[in-house]
């Protein structure tokens, strides 16, 4: 199970809009575990050669990002992306990208009404999780 703040999950929808056309990426914060809460996000630049339909995070802001998740006393949870299009659930590239088991991968749909969904990737592929959203 995927806890989210409710502040967290709007700010992804937000940040998920204000990209457009192009996926945005970040980084999950909170308390991880089989049932992880997320209290924060934090945006990472895509540097993906084709932002449209993959991200990549860019690898000196990830890891400047994960310093500073920990160093406000948080643990990474996982990591969020968007789909400006669609689908809502992980594309065979985000299975192929995939490299943190037993994390979760948010994906923030906008194909219409936002939809986000998280998967935790299990090492082989992905394994849907039931997403809360919490006041």
């Amino acid at each position: 199970m995927l806890a989210i703040a409710r502040g967290a999950y709007d700010e992804i929808v937000h940040r998920g809009y204000e990209g457009g056309e192009e996926e945005v990426c970040g980084v999950l914060a909170g308390k991880h575990g089989e049932e992880s809460r997320v209290s924060d996000v934090f945006a990472v630049e895509n540097v993906a050669e084709a932002p449209r339909i993959r991200y990549a995070m860019d690898p000196e802001a990830l890891l400047a990002t994960i310093d500073r998740v920990e160093a406000d006393g948080m643990e990474v949870v996982g990591f969020y992306h968007s789909h400006p299009t669609g689908p809502p659930h992980p594309s065979e590239t985000d299975a192929e990208r995939a490299t943190w088991p037993g994390y979760s991968y948010a994906i923030c749909a906008l194909d219409g009404y936002p939809y986000l969904g998280s998967w935790r990737w299990r090492g082989d592929e992905f394994e849907r999780e039931t997403v809360v959203v919490e006041a």
